[in-house]
């Protein structure tokens, strides 16, 4: 017999749909869609929003300012909520689609949920073309939200209003799978926003789902038990999985009770805190000398829940061609990089397997003896690096150490691309577990607001999302601002004016080009005698947020703990050095000139030739 069924709009239909689903966090059962980020242009607001308007009370709608800052908002929640909760991003077609391809590779790259749904072209042409749509002449069928594919771990385009039957659940098992996790886009072309169809009550029946944990093979488990027996000088790397999978306690006691020193990645920064005795901090490029060392000398790299990018490998030339990979992750992709033994599951659920079957080993203490006497080197540089000085300016570091101090336990520390991710990875000390987000796997410049505010939602402890941000990133965007200000969702915004792109400014020089279009100074400007300069103070108070103009490192310890009382999202502005960076880490493979008429460049190319010969090979 044929069950009930309820005529709904395809847009009405996704939105009851979306509000039915739940989760559970720590026990509580929740709406696993939290909210909703939207900009609703003529693609989306006659029927998508009419659908929304409807459950404010249950799913409610938050208004952007822009449709990439609003997306990055929502994947930060995301973040903050370790994948367990999600938010929707919708606009309208065209620029407002495309506006929110960089935030899906955002998503994509971090392996973090949102769904995006985004506005379409008439899928009946009939009154083609219409306004935003750009035409395609060989493939009529191709729209802007075709560009998404490259970005998006689930794609789909709703032609026929009982497409989403199959759609929809397919989108949010992707989004919820440790293995897949990624963006979901699903286009909703206008004409089929409108159409009524008699959907399945079933469809919208409450559903509670859970994070699946994939146990390992105990195959892989044997291999990776054998490998790591055989080591004398282990190494642990923690990456971002390790905190999406709650695993960070586990691997730290593993770790600890095995006498294998632990680094993190960049995402997995935060799984344990700073002082933990089996840390030796981040690995790579950013990371510390210690972490560089330790992995130079490593014989077994256990590395959890990583995918092992550039920055946390040093362009691959921080371990020696010999040592040897056991690769822990609920991605088979990226279990089997480079020749490593591969473990495939969850990273608790592997962890815990691996630790029972490794009965009573342990490596010789003195690799963890070792490993505390490099830490504690590192940390005597660091606290010498953070100290005050007499110079014009301070220094990254300092400015860091300041809001460092500053910071509460329950306070997350976000960043993103540019010099202040180096900075922050090297100098915040991580009071409590999952405090820390720099987004760095897609070093997006603009995060830093935009995240700042979804982790401002995000928060239930009572902590303040302390943004660090570049006078750079902070003029590329910023209008979140006024987002935070217009929704009650309070953040501490610290913008290091430097003086344009300095970071990158490092990198041009370093490789033997002159300072050209990085710094203000050195790009092409209209009165060099006198280029004008952002006052960011006055600018955020223009957008209703508290303001303050800080003068010196002492200036700032009495903003800071003044914003701390204010009402509202409050920015404070300080000038910092743009040459001076904290040393340590690993080098990194980039591309020079192969041939120059500069002998600076030319004795760049010659460094990167003999730095290249460290590189292990293999995929």
């Amino acid at each position: 017999m044929r069950g009930k069924t309820v005529r709904l709009t395809m847009a009405q239909a996704i939105v009851r749909f979306l509000v039915n689903q739940h989760t559970v966090v720590d026990g509580e059962r929740m709406r696993l869609f939290a909210g909703a980020f939207a900009i609703f242009g003529h693609g989306n607001v006659t029927c998508l929003s009419e659908a929304l308007e409807q459950v404010q009370d249950r799913l409610p709608t938050w208004r952007g300012q822009n449709e990439q800052s609003m997306a990055l908002a929502a994947i930060a929640y995301g973040k903050a909520k370790l994948r367990r909760r999600i938010m929707i991003a919708t606009s309208s077609i065209g620029p407002g689609a495309t506006n929110m391809v960089t935030a899906a590779a955002v998503a994509h790259s971090n392996r973090l949920p949102v769904l995006f749904l985004c506005g379409d072209t008439f899928s009946n042409r009939l009154p083609d073309p219409v306004l935003q749509q750009v035409e395609h002449f060989g493939c009529p069928s191709t729209t802007v939200n075709d560009s998404f594919r490259a970005v998006s771990r689930f794609w789909d385009r709703i032609s026929h209003p009982a497409q989403i039957l199959s759609s929809l659940p397919q989108a949010v098992s992707t989004m919820l799978d440790p293995a897949e996790c990624g963006p979901a886009f699903i286009g909703i072309p206008q004409d089929i926003q409108e159409v009524a169809y008699d959907y399945p009550e079933e469809f919208f029946r409450e559903r509670v789902w859970t994070i699946p944990r994939p146990r390992p093979s105990a195959d892989q488990i044997a291999a990776a038990v054998d490998t790591l027996k055989s080591s004398e000088r282990p190494l642990i790397i923690s990456g971002g999985g390790v905190r999406y999978s709650g695993a960070g306690d586990a691997l730290a006691k593993f770790a600890e009770n095995r006498g294998a020193p632990m680094a993190e990645t960049i995402a997995g920064k935060g799984a344990v805190v700073h002082n933990h005795p089996a840390y030796v901090g981040p690995m790579g490029i950013e990371g510390t000398d210690a972490a560089r060392e330790l992995a130079e000398t490593a014989d077994v790299v256990l590395a959890v829940g990583t995918r092992l990018q550039d920055f946390t490998t040093g362009s691959w030339t921080t371990f020696a061609e010999d040592a040897k990979f056991v690769n822990i992750n609920a991605a088979r992709f990226d279990a089997h990089k480079h020749f490593a033994v591969p473990v495939v599951g969850d990273a608790l659920a592997c962890i815990e397997e691996l630790d029972a079957a490794m009965g009573e080993w342990a490596c010789d203490p003195a690799r963890m003896s070792k490993a505390k006497k490099l830490y504690a080197e590192w940390n005597l540089a660091i606290d010498q690096g953070q100290a005050p000085t007499n110079a014009e300016r301070p220094t990254y570091a300092q400015i860091v150490a300041v809001a460092n101090k500053m910071a509460r336990p329950e306070d997350t520390m976000v960043a993103a691309a540019g010099g202040l991710p180096g900075e922050t990875i090297k100098n915040w000390r991580v009071k409590a577990p999952n405090t820390f987000d720099c987004e760095f796997g897609y070093s997006c410049m603009g995060y830093e607001i935009a995240g700042g505010w979804g982790h401002a939602m995000a928060k239930e402890d009572g902590g303040i999302p302390i943004v660090m941000v570049g006078d750079g990133s902070y003029l590329m965007m910023n209008s979140d601002i006024y987002s935070s200000v217009l929704t009650g969702h309070k953040m501490i915004v610290i913008v290091c004016d430097n003086g344009g792109f300095a970071v990158i400014d490092r990198l041009q020089t370093g490789m033997g080009v002159p300072g050209f279009n990085n710094l203000f100074k050195d790009a092409r400007i209209g009165n060099p005698q006198n280029p004008p300069h952002v006052d960011f103070a006055g600018h955020a108070e223009a957008m209703g947020a508290h303001a303050r103009r800080c003068e010196s490192l002492a200036d700032l310890e009495a903003a800071i703990e003044w914003a701390r009382d204010s009402d509202r999202t409050t920015v404070l502005s300080i000038e910092s050095d743009a040459h001076a960076w904290t040393p340590g880490g690993a080098d990194w493979y980039v591309g020079v000139p192969e041939v120059s008429e500069r002998d600076t460049v030319r004795a760049a190319r010659s460094a990167q030739e003999e730095f290249r010969k460290m590189q292990r090979r293999g995929v």
